[in-house]
């Protein structure tokens, strides 16, 4: 079984609930870190939930700023990594590793 280190997710946050990541079949995931960037001049909100379960709840990012969240969080093949932001503006960068 390889362990393969990979930027699960990287993009713009749409401001309706969007899949932004799904474990490939027969793989384990192995969520490491998760940051969400503001590119506007104002305070924007982020949601972010694995699988079903919110890891960050309209957690406030400061304007042209960053929210960094360390963790261990394993998901299963099929699971997902959703996200939503409160306005356009809103990215997210998410590191892990695959396991198959």
């Amino acid at each position: 079984m390889p362990n393969v280190v990979k930027k699960l997710a990287r993009g713009n946050v749409s401001t309706s609930a969007a899949d932004v990541y799904t474990v490939p079949a027969a793989t384990t995931a192995v969520v490491t870190n998760i940051v969400l960037t503001n590119t506007t001049a104002t305070v924007l909100t982020g949601t972010v939930k694995l699988a079903t379960h919110d890891v960050l709840s309209a957690v406030a990012v400061p304007a042209n700023g960053i929210f960094a969240l360390d963790l261990k969080q394993v998901l299963d093949a099929s699971e997902t990594i959703n996200a939503v932001g409160s306005a356009a503006g809103l990215k997210i960068h998410v590191s892990g590793l695959e396991i198959n």
